[in-house]
């Protein structure tokens, strides 16, 4: 992977670009692109995320981000279900596994898309973060094969920690996702 900084600072001029915006083309491909990363830039890359949304926040921008953080959106969910508080206890009495048994079969993509849906109102351009976070109760590549239902003309970057070979994911340079090819990357 080349330069993170010299990466980082080619996001602003791709999203500015028309055709980011309009789509790639007549192939009637879907604009979702990885930005992938090391791990260990992670803190540095959410950073930098709250830097581009303050470069497109501003009156008459054409440019309007939401960010999607899986890892705040399942928190949020469990709240709401009224199930945060019982996580703790079933991990402490029922062992790890109950636990993953429970969030993965409670944490499916359409309870994320729901949301998503809730929450698009005019944004034009999505940000998907806190994939490390989530993991290994959600998996980045079921919510991109689910979301292009819900936006399928909306441009959407997922933020990878891990790598993108433009075939399959591989979070933190060692978990095999799945594959995944409908998504460009979004810089070399």
């Amino acid at each position: 992977m080349a330069n993170l900084n010299a990466r980082l600072d080619k996001i602003i001029p791709k999203i500015k670009e028309d055709k980011f915006i309009e789509g790639r083309g007549l192939g009637n491909e879907i604009s979702f692109y990885v930005f992938d990363y090391e791990p260990e830039h992670e803190l540095k890359v959410r950073d930098y995320i709250k830097h581009i949304k303050k470069e497109f926040d501003y009156e008459g921008t054409d440019r309007r981000i939401i960010e999607f953080d899986l890892y705040k959106m399942i928190i949020e969910i469990t709240k709401e279900k009224r199930i945060f508080d019982r996580i703790f206890d079933m991990e402490e009495r029922q062992g790890k596994d109950a636990l993953f048994k429970a969030m993965t079969t409670f944490a499916k993509p359409d309870i994320f898309l729901q949301k998503i849906k809730e929450q698009m109102g005019k944004h034009n351009v999505v940000f998907l973060t806190g994939v490390g976070k989530v993991y290994p109760f959600v998996r980045s590549h079921n919510i991109l094969n689910n979301l292009q239902e819900v936006l399928d003309k909306i441009p959407v970057i997922l933020f990878y920690p891990g790598q993108y070979s433009g075939q399959d994911l591989q979070l933190f340079g060692k978990f095999k996702d799945d594959n995944y090819y409908r998504a460009f990357r979004l810089v070399d």
